[in-house]
């Protein structure tokens, strides 16, 4: 007996050694089969950076490229300043820190090397070969509403939409207290005596570093179409509007958000200076000197304390000379295609029922103390009716005074004062079930508003954008189904035609009209399942608070 035992136990080790064995190799070939790169370098402006080239996909990727000195110390509050070239060879594989912020939004899901002052970095994804040249590029601004966002993002990430033969680029910009302070102080040393906007002029020095480098990518410095997503949109007026930024730009994306009232519109350097010297002096650090030489940490948390949700863009007499209706109804934005849209249902009718039930009662008195001289015409245009009707009519005026109407003037404002088409979407895909049916996750957590367990009345505020990037398998959140992906390819190949040729049309696509100047009902592309154009049919909304606030030409 006690032989035979000898003998079990002689085999169980030797079983456990061939399956540890075994393990160990299954180990190291799974390693082995996921790390399909091998490093390239490039030679650019500043030195020689190293990436991957990825065999599986054929796409280069560079992360964490500096396209600014780190805007530290003396540098806090100044315009982006050239970096410094490098001896050697940098290694570029890791995503830069992201910029200084708080977690103010549940849908951001950061792969970024932490959080930083030293934030401004670029990411570049290619598909060029060795001789390859002149492709179109893509730089893409994150949202956020200045206070958050990163370019290291999964849903911004830039590999589906290079192999349709682009070059992609995110970028870095600071944000909040750290990208949109201004103050007296600051104004007085800038050489071009303002302030405010450092986020602003971070884009506008990696668009500069993208025209300064991209042909080493196998990029067309002369084709570079710029887009975003909310703030990351409105970013884009701001840069089309800009005469910093104007002349290096080919075409124009614009996803939901525009820089005019009252989507976080500009205002006037006084306005700006006074708002941070109030600051300043309520933190008990009047002047700049001071509050130089506070730590990142003190800042960080001197501003949280505040309760503040950033500080405005500034009409600054240098990145921004006007407003943009001024800019763009003078005809000097840049001249480029557009092509821009927003969600359906951008954020729930609650929102604007601040929290009340959706009754007729409730509904009509609230739209008579949000415009107490117009609301006949509101309602009119919002009509009451049904516990349904009134939710529809609630989630639109909410969703129009939120984004919709900004987006909608800047496509007004181009197509009125430009030769170059202008292509409009409502982007009306409803999401799935997210996969742990939390309803926290993403800006209106896929729902209107309403209440747990309710059903979507139509698309959210950014749920768009792993869409239109072709990211659907990076975000795992969501229970993405054939329709989910059906509407991915038609909505990016449609930026990617936009983006090569200045026109989204394209074979196997409904066609899609460019909206013409004085048309009374310019055609929309309703961006779902069934994509199709339509005649406008809610432009006489926007055309009433075009009134409402002051922006009418």
């Amino acid at each position: 007996m006690l032989l035979v035992l000898i003998k079990t136990i002689e085999i169980m080790k030797k079983t456990s050694i061939c399956l540890a064995a075994c393990i160990c190799f299954w180990n190291c070939e799974s390693m082995a089969q996921t790390d399909n790169s091998f490093p390239v370098q490039v030679k650019i402006e500043h030195g020689i950076i190293e990436g991957n080239y990825d065999t599986r996909t054929g796409i280069q990727k560079y992360f964490g490229i500096p396209f600014a000195k780190p805007p530290v110390g003396a540098l806090r509050w100044r315009a982006p300043q050239p970096p410094e070239n490098w001896e050697g060879v940098k290694v570029t594989k890791k995503f830069g820190p992201r910029p200084m912020q708080t977690d103010v939004f549940g849908d951001m899901i950061s792969r970024s090397d932490g959080v930083s002052e030293d934030c401004l970095y670029l990411n570049v994804w290619t598909p060029a070969k060795r001789y390859t040249k002149d492709l179109p590029v893509l730089v893409y601004f994150y949202g956020g509403g200045f206070v958050a966002g990163d370019a290291s993002e999964p849903r911004y990430d830039g590999e589906s939409m290079a192999k349709k033969g682009i070059v992609v680029v995110t970028v870095n910009y600071r944000l909040n207290i750290f990208g949109f302070f201004s103050h007296p102080e600051l104004s007085a040393e800038a050489p071009y005596k303002s302030s405010g906007n450092y986020g602003l002029l971070d884009q506008h020095a990696g668009l500069q570093w993208v025209h300064n480098n991209v042909a080493a990518f196998g990029g067309n410095p002369e084709k570079v179409t710029i887009a975003g997503e909310s703030a990351g949109s409105i970013s884009v007026s701001v840069q089309m509007a800009s005469p910093l930024s104007r002349d290096l730009i080919a075409g124009a994306i614009g996803e939901s958000g525009a820089g005019i009232n009252p989507t976080l519109p500009p205002v006037p350097i006084k306005e700006a200076e006074k708002i941070g010297l109030e600051f300043s002096r309520q933190t008990g650090y009047p002047h700049i000197s001071e509050m130089r030489a506070l730590s990142a940490r003190d800042i960080y948390e001197i501003y949280n304390e505040s309760k503040l949700f950033g500080f405005p863009m500034v009409i600054d007499g240098y990145f921004l000379p006007e407003s943009l209706p001024e800019i763009f109804n003078a005809g000097k934005q840049a001249q480029v295609p557009l092509l821009l849209g927003w969600n359906s249902a951008e954020v729930g009718g609650m929102a604007f029922m601040q929290g009340q039930p959706y009754t007729e009662e409730n509904y009509v008195t609230r739209v008579k103390q949000a415009y107490p001289e117009k609301y006949d015409e509101v309602l009119k245009l919002y009509p009451q009716g049904t516990e349904e009707d009134i939710e529809k009519s609630a989630t639109a005026l909410a969703s129009d005074r939120f984004i919709v109407y900004s987006t909608w003037k800047w496509f007004d404002l181009h197509r009125q004062n430009s030769d170059h088409p202008v292509f409009r979407y409502l982007y009306s895909k409803l999401r799935p079930p997210q996969v742990d049916l939390n309803p926290s996750t993403g800006s209106d957590g896929g729902r209107s508003g309403n209440g747990a367990g309710q059903l979507p009345i139509g698309a959210p505020h950014a749920c768009e954008i792993e869409y239109c990037m072709g990211n659907l398998p990076l975000i795992d959140a969501y229970d993405w189904t054939a329709e989910d992906f059906k509407v991915s390819e038609v909505m990016q190949n449609y930026f990617a035609n936009f983006i090569m040729t200045g026109d989204p049309n394209g074979k196997d696509r409904p066609q899609w009209p460019s909206a013409k100047a004085n048309d009374p009902a310019p055609p929309v592309m309703i961006i779902d399942v069934e994509s199709r154009a339509n005649k406008a049919e809610n432009d006489a909304r926007y055309e009433l608070l075009d009134k409402i606030f002051g922006n009418t030409r």
